[in-house]
């Protein structure tokens, strides 16, 4: 069988978010492995990281690549990413569920359309996502 090559990767900078929401590693860990399933992504492992003072990195290992979010609390500002190979995960699904969860009060979004020769760069459209 041969797999195609074809993925998109959408990166978000959000800020304005919730310095508890942001600081706090075990409930975007449970968001993100959420988001992963709401785009319909397989979960392969989860691994996160609470920093002191603040901040927390968590990274989901997907079947189809990976989901990440680095946090600033202080500062109010994410940066979340999510990878996917193939046509039938659409990462910004995840990315907009995640944004419903934290609700910033700006998000800054590209896609990279990637494995198709030269990455193009387009401005995705960001929805409120339905909750689980």
């Amino acid at each position: 069988m041969e797999y195609s090559t074809f993925g998109r990767h959408v990166a978000v900078d959000t800020w304005g978010v919730d310095f508890d929401k942001l600081n706090n590693a075990e409930f975007l860990q449970a968001q993100m492995v959420d988001a992963a399933e709401a785009c319909g992504a397989t979960v392969m492992s989860v691994q996160s990281k609470q920093f002191e003072p603040q901040g927390a990195t968590v990274l989901v290992l997907l079947s189809e690549s990976h989901l990440s979010i680095h946090t600033y609390p202080e500062r109010g500002f994410a940066a979340i990413d999510c990878y996917t190979c193939g046509e039938t995960v659409d990462p910004q699904l995840a990315i907009d569920y995640l944004v419903s969860v934290l609700k910033p009060e700006k998000t800054y979004a590209k896609k990279l359309v990637r494995g198709l020769g030269e990455m193009t760069v387009e401005t995705p459209e960001m929805k409120q996502a339905e909750l689980v």
